[in-house]
Protein backbone atom coordinates (compact mmCIF):
# COMPACT_ATOMS: atom_id res chain seq x y z
CA UNK A 1 0.00 0.00 0.00
CA UNK A 2 1.06 3.47 -0.71
CA UNK A 3 0.49 6.68 1.11
CA UNK A 4 -0.37 9.96 -1.25
CA UNK A 5 -0.23 13.36 1.05
CA UNK A 6 -2.67 15.64 0.87
CA UNK A 7 -3.48 19.53 2.07
CA UNK A 8 -6.30 21.20 2.76
CA UNK A 9 -6.46 24.83 2.51
CA UNK A 10 -8.88 27.83 2.39
CA UNK A 11 -8.60 29.77 -0.45
CA UNK A 12 -9.71 33.44 -1.12
CA UNK A 13 -9.16 34.01 2.79
CA UNK A 14 -6.54 35.05 5.22
CA UNK A 15 -8.50 33.38 7.72
CA UNK A 16 -8.99 29.72 8.74
CA UNK A 17 -12.13 28.38 8.48
CA UNK A 18 -13.45 31.14 5.99
CA UNK A 19 -13.02 31.22 1.88
CA UNK A 20 -13.22 28.36 -0.28
CA UNK A 21 -12.24 24.61 0.76
CA UNK A 22 -9.77 23.44 -1.60
CA UNK A 23 -8.24 19.80 -1.34
CA UNK A 24 -4.45 19.10 -2.93
CA UNK A 25 -2.26 16.14 -3.98
CA UNK A 26 0.92 17.68 -5.02
CA UNK A 27 2.40 14.86 -5.98
CA UNK A 28 -0.49 12.67 -7.51
CA UNK A 29 1.47 9.99 -9.53
CA UNK A 30 0.54 6.68 -8.77
CA UNK A 31 -3.14 7.49 -7.71
CA UNK A 32 -4.77 6.11 -10.80
CA UNK A 33 -6.46 8.69 -12.85
CA UNK A 34 -10.32 6.41 -12.30
CA UNK A 35 -9.97 7.14 -8.83
CA UNK A 36 -9.98 11.12 -9.43
CA UNK A 37 -13.79 11.17 -9.03
CA UNK A 38 -14.32 9.02 -5.89
CA UNK A 39 -11.60 10.65 -4.30
CA UNK A 40 -12.90 14.12 -4.51
CA UNK A 41 -16.65 12.88 -3.83
CA UNK A 42 -14.40 11.45 -0.50
CA UNK A 43 -13.55 15.29 0.17
CA UNK A 44 -16.93 16.65 -0.75
CA UNK A 45 -14.88 19.88 -1.30
CA UNK A 46 -16.18 22.03 -4.47
CA UNK A 47 -12.51 21.25 -5.81
CA UNK A 48 -10.14 18.84 -5.46
CA UNK A 49 -6.59 19.21 -7.07
CA UNK A 50 -3.86 15.94 -8.43
CA UNK A 51 -0.72 17.79 -9.52
CA UNK A 52 1.56 15.75 -11.60
CA UNK A 53 4.54 16.67 -13.69
CA UNK A 54 4.21 18.89 -16.67
CA UNK A 55 4.07 17.69 -20.06
CA UNK A 56 6.38 20.69 -21.42
CA UNK A 57 9.39 21.07 -19.31
CA UNK A 58 8.93 25.17 -19.41
CA UNK A 59 6.13 24.89 -17.43
CA UNK A 60 5.97 23.88 -13.72
CA UNK A 61 3.30 21.47 -12.91
CA UNK A 62 0.20 19.55 -14.27
CA UNK A 63 -3.08 20.20 -12.86
CA UNK A 64 -6.03 17.99 -13.18
CA UNK A 65 -9.32 20.07 -10.97
CA UNK A 66 -11.84 17.50 -10.32
CA UNK A 67 -15.24 18.09 -8.78
CA UNK A 68 -17.45 15.55 -7.22
CA UNK A 69 -19.93 15.71 -10.51
CA UNK A 70 -16.91 15.52 -13.02
CA UNK A 71 -13.68 17.51 -14.38
CA UNK A 72 -13.25 20.83 -14.60
CA UNK A 73 -10.72 22.54 -17.55
CA UNK A 74 -9.91 25.12 -15.64
CA UNK A 75 -11.26 26.87 -11.92
CA UNK A 76 -9.53 30.06 -10.42
CA UNK A 77 -10.18 28.80 -6.43
CA UNK A 78 -8.06 25.36 -7.45
CA UNK A 79 -5.59 27.05 -9.34
CA UNK A 80 -4.95 30.18 -6.74
CA UNK A 81 -4.56 27.28 -3.51
CA UNK A 82 -3.15 24.91 -5.55
CA UNK A 83 -0.47 27.46 -6.12
CA UNK A 84 -0.03 28.29 -2.75
CA UNK A 85 0.35 24.47 -1.65
CA UNK A 86 3.37 23.95 -3.86
CA UNK A 87 4.96 26.85 -2.76
CA UNK A 88 4.35 26.45 0.89
CA UNK A 89 5.40 22.60 0.92
CA UNK A 90 8.11 23.47 -0.72
CA UNK A 91 7.40 21.96 -4.06
CA UNK A 92 8.28 24.97 -5.63
CA UNK A 93 10.68 27.24 -4.80
CA UNK A 94 10.19 30.29 -3.75
CA UNK A 95 12.55 33.11 -5.83
CA UNK A 96 12.20 36.36 -3.30
CA UNK A 97 8.86 38.45 -2.98
CA UNK A 98 7.70 37.31 -6.00
CA UNK A 99 7.93 33.75 -7.62
CA UNK A 100 6.25 32.89 -11.10
CA UNK A 101 5.69 29.27 -12.70
CA UNK A 102 2.98 28.19 -14.97
CA UNK A 103 0.27 25.47 -14.25
CA UNK A 104 -0.86 23.06 -17.09
CA UNK A 105 -4.91 23.15 -16.90
CA UNK A 106 -7.61 21.99 -19.50
CA UNK A 107 -7.48 25.45 -20.91
CA UNK A 108 -3.88 25.48 -21.12
CA UNK A 109 -0.78 27.14 -19.73
CA UNK A 110 -2.39 29.23 -16.49
CA UNK A 111 0.79 31.81 -15.14
CA UNK A 112 0.19 32.31 -11.70
CA UNK A 113 2.03 34.95 -9.41
CA UNK A 114 3.41 33.79 -6.03
CA UNK A 115 3.83 36.70 -3.56
CA UNK A 116 5.73 36.38 -0.04
CA UNK A 117 6.26 37.84 3.31
CA UNK A 118 9.42 37.01 5.17
CA UNK A 119 9.57 33.97 2.96
CA UNK A 120 6.60 32.51 3.56
CA UNK A 121 3.82 32.27 0.92
CA UNK A 122 0.27 34.40 0.98
CA UNK A 123 -1.14 35.73 -1.83
CA UNK A 124 -1.53 34.02 -5.43
CA UNK A 125 -2.58 35.65 -8.81
CA UNK A 126 -3.49 33.79 -12.14
CA UNK A 127 -3.67 35.28 -15.32
CA UNK A 128 -6.28 33.73 -17.84
CA UNK A 129 -5.22 31.68 -20.29
CA UNK A 130 -8.28 32.84 -22.90
CA UNK A 131 -9.59 36.38 -22.86
CA UNK A 132 -13.31 36.93 -22.03
CA UNK A 133 -15.90 35.81 -24.44
CA UNK A 134 -19.47 36.46 -24.21
CA UNK A 135 -22.79 34.48 -24.95
CA UNK A 136 -25.81 34.68 -26.29
CA UNK A 137 -28.49 37.35 -25.15
CA UNK A 138 -29.63 36.64 -21.25
CA UNK A 139 -33.19 34.99 -20.56
CA UNK A 140 -35.36 38.19 -19.37
CA UNK A 141 -34.92 40.00 -16.08
CA UNK A 142 -38.05 39.40 -15.05
CA UNK A 143 -37.43 35.63 -15.93
CA UNK A 144 -34.50 35.68 -13.87
CA UNK A 145 -35.94 37.56 -11.07
CA UNK A 146 -38.41 34.63 -10.52
CA UNK A 147 -35.85 32.47 -10.96
CA UNK A 148 -33.91 33.77 -7.86
CA UNK A 149 -36.91 34.52 -5.66
CA UNK A 150 -36.81 38.36 -6.26
CA UNK A 151 -39.51 41.00 -6.85
CA UNK A 152 -39.37 42.37 -10.71
CA UNK A 153 -36.81 45.16 -10.76
CA UNK A 154 -34.77 44.15 -8.17
CA UNK A 155 -32.70 42.38 -11.59
CA UNK A 156 -31.23 45.69 -13.32
CA UNK A 157 -31.54 46.09 -17.14
CA UNK A 158 -29.62 48.93 -18.88
CA UNK A 159 -26.31 49.20 -19.20
CA UNK A 160 -25.53 46.77 -16.35
CA UNK A 161 -28.05 44.06 -17.83
CA UNK A 162 -27.29 40.12 -17.42
CA UNK A 163 -24.74 38.72 -19.74
CA UNK A 164 -23.03 35.56 -20.08
CA UNK A 165 -19.01 35.67 -19.85
CA UNK A 166 -16.16 33.04 -19.66
CA UNK A 167 -12.46 33.08 -19.65
CA UNK A 168 -13.09 29.24 -19.67
CA UNK A 169 -15.84 28.69 -17.76
CA UNK A 170 -19.13 30.58 -18.19
CA UNK A 171 -20.96 31.98 -16.19
CA UNK A 172 -24.32 34.37 -16.66
CA UNK A 173 -23.48 37.89 -14.84
CA UNK A 174 -26.73 39.07 -12.57
CA UNK A 175 -26.98 42.53 -11.66
CA UNK A 176 -28.98 43.11 -8.34
CA UNK A 177 -30.18 46.49 -7.24
CA UNK A 178 -28.84 46.63 -4.09
CA UNK A 179 -27.10 44.35 -1.07
CA UNK A 180 -30.27 43.71 0.60
CA UNK A 181 -32.10 42.34 -2.60
CA UNK A 182 -28.72 39.75 -3.32
CA UNK A 183 -29.16 39.12 0.75
CA UNK A 184 -32.75 37.73 0.19
CA UNK A 185 -32.03 35.98 -3.10
CA UNK A 186 -32.74 31.59 -3.31
CA UNK A 187 -32.85 30.25 -6.24
CA UNK A 188 -36.32 28.57 -7.07
CA UNK A 189 -35.21 25.92 -8.49
CA UNK A 190 -38.28 25.11 -10.88
CA UNK A 191 -38.28 29.19 -12.39
CA UNK A 192 -34.44 28.71 -12.82
CA UNK A 193 -34.16 25.61 -14.92
CA UNK A 194 -37.05 26.70 -16.76
CA UNK A 195 -35.22 30.29 -17.33
CA UNK A 196 -32.03 28.74 -18.35
CA UNK A 197 -33.01 25.58 -20.20
CA UNK A 198 -31.50 25.62 -23.62
CA UNK A 199 -28.87 28.46 -22.19
CA UNK A 200 -25.12 28.60 -22.85
CA UNK A 201 -24.86 28.07 -19.12
CA UNK A 202 -26.74 27.01 -16.03
CA UNK A 203 -24.23 29.10 -13.51
CA UNK A 204 -25.36 32.09 -11.88
CA UNK A 205 -23.09 35.30 -10.95
CA UNK A 206 -25.13 37.58 -8.74
CA UNK A 207 -23.86 40.87 -7.76
CA UNK A 208 -24.19 44.23 -6.43
CA UNK A 209 -22.59 47.68 -6.21
CA UNK A 210 -23.00 47.82 -2.69
CA UNK A 211 -20.37 46.13 -0.60
CA UNK A 212 -19.99 45.56 2.99
CA UNK A 213 -16.17 46.75 3.67
CA UNK A 214 -14.15 49.47 3.03
CA UNK A 215 -11.69 48.72 -0.17
CA UNK A 216 -14.25 46.58 -1.71
CA UNK A 217 -16.49 47.11 -5.02
CA UNK A 218 -18.90 44.26 -5.70
CA UNK A 219 -20.65 41.68 -3.32
CA UNK A 220 -21.18 38.66 -4.83
CA UNK A 221 -22.97 35.21 -4.65
CA UNK A 222 -22.81 32.19 -7.15
CA UNK A 223 -25.36 29.63 -7.80
CA UNK A 224 -25.23 26.20 -10.17
CA UNK A 225 -27.57 24.12 -8.05
CA UNK A 226 -28.29 22.18 -11.08
CA UNK A 227 -24.61 20.76 -11.60
CA UNK A 228 -24.86 20.26 -7.64
CA UNK A 229 -23.16 23.49 -6.04
CA UNK A 230 -26.18 25.01 -4.04
CA UNK A 231 -23.98 28.10 -3.59
CA UNK A 232 -20.28 28.95 -3.61
CA UNK A 233 -18.66 30.83 -1.38
CA UNK A 234 -15.66 32.02 -3.83
CA UNK A 235 -15.57 31.67 -7.77
CA UNK A 236 -11.80 32.61 -8.99
CA UNK A 237 -13.62 31.24 -12.71
CA UNK A 238 -16.54 33.86 -12.42
CA UNK A 239 -14.79 36.65 -10.97
CA UNK A 240 -12.00 35.92 -13.96
CA UNK A 241 -15.19 36.45 -16.18
CA UNK A 242 -16.98 39.36 -14.00
CA UNK A 243 -13.38 41.41 -15.02
CA UNK A 244 -14.04 41.23 -18.52
CA UNK A 245 -18.30 42.03 -17.77
CA UNK A 246 -17.17 44.93 -16.10
CA UNK A 247 -14.46 46.11 -17.92
CA UNK A 248 -16.49 46.27 -21.08
CA UNK A 249 -18.63 48.90 -19.18
CA UNK A 250 -16.06 50.93 -18.02
CA UNK A 251 -15.55 53.79 -19.75
CA UNK A 252 -11.47 53.93 -19.33
CA UNK A 253 -9.88 52.42 -22.17
CA UNK A 254 -6.24 52.10 -21.22
CA UNK A 255 -4.58 51.05 -17.88
CA UNK A 256 -4.84 48.73 -15.45
CA UNK A 257 -7.87 48.59 -14.03
CA UNK A 258 -8.68 46.97 -10.08
CA UNK A 259 -11.98 46.23 -8.52
CA UNK A 260 -12.36 43.55 -5.44
CA UNK A 261 -15.24 41.39 -4.84
CA UNK A 262 -16.79 39.90 -1.61
CA UNK A 263 -18.27 36.43 -1.74
CA UNK A 264 -19.62 34.09 0.65
CA UNK A 265 -20.40 36.33 3.61
CA UNK A 266 -24.10 35.07 3.30
CA UNK A 267 -22.80 31.84 4.25
CA UNK A 268 -20.29 32.48 6.53
CA UNK A 269 -17.56 31.58 4.72
CA UNK A 270 -16.23 35.27 3.72
CA UNK A 271 -14.32 35.76 0.95
CA UNK A 272 -12.11 38.69 -1.31
CA UNK A 273 -11.61 38.25 -4.64
CA UNK A 274 -8.93 40.47 -6.47
CA UNK A 275 -9.28 41.31 -9.74
CA UNK A 276 -7.59 43.23 -12.92
CA UNK A 277 -7.77 43.60 -16.15
CA UNK A 278 -5.02 45.63 -18.70
CA UNK A 279 -7.17 47.12 -21.53
CA UNK A 280 -5.05 48.80 -24.24
CA UNK A 281 -7.10 50.99 -26.82
CA UNK A 282 -10.62 49.72 -25.46
CA UNK A 283 -9.60 45.75 -25.40
CA UNK A 284 -8.83 43.48 -23.08
CA UNK A 285 -5.51 41.97 -23.31
CA UNK A 286 -5.26 40.00 -19.82
CA UNK A 287 -7.78 39.39 -16.69
CA UNK A 288 -5.88 38.41 -13.53
CA UNK A 289 -7.44 36.91 -10.29
CA UNK A 290 -6.03 37.12 -6.99
CA UNK A 291 -6.52 36.36 -3.18
CA UNK A 292 -4.54 35.09 0.18
CA UNK A 293 -4.82 31.49 1.37
CA UNK A 294 -4.02 29.77 4.54
CA UNK A 295 -3.23 25.99 5.41
CA UNK A 296 -6.19 23.82 7.51
CA UNK A 297 -5.33 20.09 7.75
CA UNK A 298 -2.47 17.53 6.32
CA UNK A 299 -2.61 13.76 5.78
CA UNK A 300 -2.61 10.50 3.81
CA UNK A 301 -4.64 8.63 1.52
CA UNK A 302 -3.77 5.04 1.68
CA UNK A 303 -3.95 3.37 -1.42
Amino acid sequence: MAQHRFYTVDVFTSKRFGGNRLAVFPDARGIPPKLYQAIAREFNFSETTFVLPPKQRQHTKLVKIWTPGGELQFAGHPTVGTAFVLAATGAVKLTGAETNIVLEEGVGPVPVAIRARNGKPGFAQLSVAKMPEYGPPAPPADELARALSLAPGEVLGGEWHAEAASCGTCFLMVPIRNRAALARARVHLDHFERALEGYVTNKVFLFCDEPELPGSDFRARMYAPTIGVPEDPATGSAAAGFAGYVAKRDPRTDGTLKWRIEQGFEMGRPSILDIEVDKRAGEVVAVRVGGNSVMVTSGALTL
